[in-house]
């Protein structure tokens, strides 16, 4: 039996989560049991109870603002406490057009990805102004570079995650999870597939993008970071070979110059011929530790991963018997309420 749970984290989203669930669906092709799990970020408004009169299923609250990457992650675990095979995230904003889930189900049921992500349409998205469209195409393009997946829309958050696939995701970034967890993925070799889907008109602003520059600025330092978390040695081996090459230029120059004769010893050039070299060996150095600590990384992440399967699915057996009994029961209830046919 296949568990699908749809998540939403939110954030003062009273006016505009009605309208997403109302597009949820309840049944899809392949899969047996559907549910919604609303993941409250320390809302102020009545986005719990909206959620509630529209029956979402499960809402998991957080006691305050902890931010969309922490959301998330708190969807995921408890996704999968609940049992869910495979896990869909949507935004709140009725962004994405819940009619094409279906679609991202698709490379997963079918065995061809462990994780679905919907590639918008940006050149056709009208409320999308010329610069934030490059810089989604810029930052999908450092997603891939850094990744070696094929993803299209790398800031998109309609995905479709496995159960596989989800309990090895760790996201460090506070911002967003987007970009890091195809990164992570790529690094761990979980299949990524890019799904085109559609989306919806505007209700509102972005919550991420507040203000051009300020966008510029995030992303920057999250790609930054997650270059300096799982590709160190690439990293530091760029920068310390600049100040390399410069030393080595200026090095060569002074040996020119010593083995012409020339009477200036030009002993300024020579010191900044070491100065540079020593801070260029010292990033290569600091790219050697990195990546060494990038490795007892990957082992506590295996570790991790050992913990949660252990603990996830020695709980599972009971959820899944606790759910086939109460199906029964409704099936149960079912035939009693139907009136008996008449005799013939």
């Amino acid at each position: 039996m296949t568990k699908l749970i749809i998540q939403i984290p939110c954030y003062n989203e009273a006016k505009t989560l009605g309208i997403t669930l109302a597009e949820l669906p309840r049944q899809l092709p392949g899969i047996d049991e559907v549910e919604w799990l609303i993941v409250d970020d320390g809302s102020a408004d009545d986005t719990v109870a909206v959620a509630k009169a529209c029956g979402v299923d499960r809402v998991v609250s957080h006691p305050y603002n902890q931010g969309l990457a922490r959301a998330f992650m708190t969807g995921l675990e408890t996704s999968l406490q609940a049992g869910a095979d495979i896990i869909v995230n949507t935004d709140a904003d009725n962004q994405y057009r819940a009619a094409d889930i279906p679609k991202l189900l698709e490379p997963i049921l079918s065995g061809r990805a462990e994780i679905a992500i919907g590639a918008r349409p940006i050149a056709g998205i009208a409320h999308f102004s010329p610069i934030k469209k490059a810089l989604q195409k810029f930052g999908s393009w450092v997603v891939r570079l850094a990744s070696n997946t094929d993803v299209a829309d790398a800031p998109s958050g309609f995905r479709a995650i496995s159960r596989d696939a989800a309990m090895r995701l760790n996201v460090f970034n506070e911002y967003t999870y987007t970009l890091e967890t195809i990164i992570q993925a790529g690094q761990k070799g979980i299949s990524v597939a890019s799904v085109p889907i559609r989306t919806n008109g505007d209700l509102r602003p972005s919550r991420l993008v507040k203000s051009i520059p300020a966008y510029v600025q995030r992303s920057i330092f999250t790609i930054l970071r997650i270059f300096l978390t799982y590709r160190p040695m690439r990293v530091f081996t760029a920068l310390g070979s600049i100040p390399i090459a410069l030393g080595f230029g200026l090095g060569v120059r002074w040996l020119y110059f010593f083995a012409m004769g020339a009477e200036r010893t030009r002993v300024p050039s020579l010191i900044l011929t070491a100065v540079l070299l020593v801070i260029g060996v010292q990033l290569l150095i600091l790219g050697l530790i990195a990546e060494l600590l990038s490795v007892n990384r990957k082992l506590l992440e295996d570790v991790q991963l050992r913990l949660r399967r252990a603990e996830l699915e020695r709980d599972r057996p009971l959820a899944d018997s606790i759910r086939n009994r109460l199906r029964k029961s409704d099936l149960e209830l079912d035939r009693a309420a139907k009136p008996d046919p008449p005799s013939g």
